[in-house]
């Protein structure tokens, strides 16, 4: 079954098409630009590369994954609009992953791992995953130094993301310099077992885990004396 992956969470905006077998999963083609400002403009066009890439057209998906963040308001936005639009025109299903997962399923090893995004607001959007692999803790959404005592308290041994890298000096944690931002197969991996079985479709719900800034208005001021 050829599967349509996006995240847009990060900085990163990540569009792949994976074969999803009972075997496994296999990359067919992955576009990948770190760009934190552009995610509207760079996603669209890497949808119709990696279909390009191995003569598909999207009538020929049996699925699509998308990264649930945490992220950004905007630039979660643009990823999760553009799965669920193209699984209704198409009427396929829509699997959601927490990005997260994307970066610290794949580098668990044994012993706990923090994966860590950067939330800006010097924030981290953080969660801890055992050495299978299995989210113990998060996803949250704190101060860094909040994270390297809960880190700590997790017996973690070593971190991973672009937010950990980031702010290394106060985690004080060894760091895995691969998957900067959520891993298209892996997030494909955590959803594999739901396309197999050809699961009903889920609502794709963002983990914003803080209110955008731009609010609508409560009130209205006078414009006269």
């Amino acid at each position: 079954m050829l599967v349509l992956v996006v995240d847009s969470s990060t900085p990163a905006v990540t569009a792949a098409l994976v074969e999803v077998s009972a075997d496994g999963v296999l990359a067919r083609a992955q576009r990948c630009t770190v760009d934190a400002r552009a995610h509207g403009e760079l996603l669209a066009p890497q949808v119709d590369a990696v279909l390009a890439d191995v003569d598909a057209r999207p009538g020929d998906l049996a699925a699509i994954v998308a990264g649930l963040g945490p992220g950004p308001f905007t630039g979660l936005r643009v990823g999760l609009v553009t799965a669920a639009t193209m699984g209704q025109v198409l009427g396929i299903p829509t699997y959601g992953v927490c990005s997260l997962d994307g970066i610290g399923h794949p580098v668990a090893a044994g012993e706990p791992v923090l994966a860590a995004s950067d939330a800006r607001r010097r924030e981290v959007y953080w969660a801890v995953y055992d050495g299978a692999g299995q989210r113990i803790a998060g996803p949250n959404v704190d101060a860094p130094a909040v994270v390297a005592e809960r880190a700590r308290g997790l017996a973690v041994t070593i971190a991973v993301g672009d937010g950990a890298h980031r702010y290394a000096d106060v985690l004080g944690l060894p760091l895995r310099n691969e998957p900067r931002y959520p891993d298209a197969v892996a997030l494909a991996r955590l959803a594999a077992e739901r396309i197999r079985a050809g699961a009903p479709g889920e609502p794709l719900t963002p983990l914003y885990l803080r209110r955008p800034d731009a609010v609508a208005a409560t009130g209205h001021k006078p414009v006269l004396p």
